[in-house]
């Protein structure tokens, strides 16, 4: 799989191009898979939403690979609903910059640019170290949001080792709401918005780090130190371990993201213990 050897399809695909991929690597295999049941879905949600919430996860669980091609016809088979809701269902998913449109038929789940991760994680780490320093402001003054804010995060991430979570996919589910906290305790709509527009756009690698990495009990141990930090008025201190802790992240996740793809890419090649030399 090649990363950065050549320039890769930006995560945020225009509206629609005019033709399908050359490469429909993948199709098949989702086209010709029995109809799958709706995962449940929060009440009240249309069957589009369903449809939408269904494919988010099986992206970010790689069960739709990068460069997957697919159809409208393909999606409502595989989900019993009718052309409509797929539909609906594959343009929010390229709003979120996870599939890609074509004029001439077929959707395409969009390629991973790993150097486009580096700059989103620069973007995060420069988001999250604002608004811990004015999260240290308000707090410093007493701000009661502030202060309220910092306390639910203790209850979840200041707790003995023996009472942490181990399940990888809620601890990930929790670190993206953790940083978004912070964020939105400071108060700033516009900044809030661009922190979880960053986070939409790594949740497929952040979630691998988790699941395959080592990232849980370092994420109980990083938190723990910034969200005393932050109360103990050290500013500077927090915004260093902010730093460390974004940075740590991005090259730790970046590293599996990429060797995860590389492997459900030659399960997909190579399926029931085939190998490339047969």
């Amino acid at each position: 799989m090649q990363t950065n050897a050549q320039p890769a399809a930006p995560l945020t695909p225009p509206l629609a191009s005019s033709a399908p991929p050359a490469a429909v690597s993948g199709f098949s295999s989702f086209s010709t898979l029995s109809p799958t049941p709706l995962r449940a879905a929060p009440g009240g949600a249309s069957r589009a939403d369903r449809v939408y919430e269904n494919l988010r996860e099986d992206i970010f669980e790689l069960r739709l690979l990068p460069g997957v091609w697919l159809t409208e016809a393909a999606v409502a088979a595989r989900f019993a609903v009718s052309r409509t809701p797929a539909r609906e269902a594959l343009q929010r998913l390229q709003g979120d910059g996870l599939m890609r449109g074509y004029v001439r038929g077929g959707w395409e789940v969009a390629p991973i640019d790993f150097s486009r991760f580096d700059d989103l994680y620069e973007m995060r780490e420069l988001i999250e170290t604002f608004a811990i320093r004015r999260l240290c402001e308000r707090h410093a003054r007493g701000e009661r949001a502030a202060m309220q804010a910092l306390d639910a995060l203790g209850a979840i991430w200041l707790v003995p080792e023996a009472a942490r979570l181990t399940d990888a996919r809620r601890v990930a589910a929790l670190d993206e709401a953790f940083h978004l906290a912070l964020v939105d305790a400071v108060g700033n709509a516009e900044l809030s918005a661009a922190l979880r527009r960053v986070t939409d756009r790594i949740h497929v690698v952040h979630r691998l780090g988790f699941v395959y990495g080592e990232r849980v009990g370092e994420t109980y141990a990083e938190h723990a130190e910034l969200l005393d930090a932050i109360r103990a008025g050290r500013a500077g201190a927090a915004v260093e371990l902010a730093e460390r802790h974004v940075r740590r992240c991005r090259a730790e996740i970046c590293r599996l993201g990429a060797q995860r793809l590389e492997l459900a890419r030659d399960a997909l090649a190579y399926p029931e213990g085939e190998t490339a030399q047969g």
